[in-house]
């Protein structure tokens, strides 16, 4: 009966000893804010102007430099997605050899904090074959502090010719 008294006591207390501990505030708060970097719908669709005279260099390099080291591309004329920069230059490679051009049609464009999206509708004209293909994109951005980078490009033709 003792022992069993005891234990009782040992674990009320030791119990008490938890809630006391639970109930008091805490002196460490987190003090982290997020600076949102001040944009207009004009720098971003300047995005894809800086984008697309990448594309005219012909140096895949170049255009894989617009993206994020973590980020997909998702191309019109590839079924694999392209997560690393080694993948988007491998495919970018391929894709510049028709000396590729592209102009918006239309336009969506939405601005988040540090964030924002570009989508729509573009036309990629080849200069190596003349040919012009529509198709449908969106850009996701994310500010790094000093620039914008794509961590998100998904194409894809259009489902039906005009």
């Amino acid at each position: 009966m003792k022992k069993t008294l005891l234990f009782l006591i040992a674990a009320t207390v030791a119990l008490a000893g938890c809630a006391s501990h639970q109930a008091q505030p805490t002196s460490v708060q987190n003090t982290y804010t997020e600076v949102c970097k001040n944009t207009t719908e004009q720098e971003i669709a300047s995005l894809f102007d800086r984008w697309n005279q990448s594309l005219l260099t012909g140096d895949p390099h170049k255009v894989v430099a617009n993206y994020a080291e973590r980020s997909i591309l998702l191309p019109t004329v590839s079924n694999k997605p392209r997560l690393t920069p080694a993948e988007k230059m491998d495919y970018f490679h391929h894709f510049l050899e028709n000396l590729p051009s592209g102009r918006i049609d239309m336009r969506f464009i939405e601005i988040g904090c540090n964030t924002a999206t570009d989508a729509g509708l573009y036309t990629f004209t080849f200069a190596k074959t003349g040919e012009e293909v529509s198709g449908r994109y969106s850009f996701t951005y994310h500010w790094t502090s000093s620039e914008w980078l794509i961590t998100s490009h998904h194409s894809s033709a259009m489902p039906q010719k005009k």
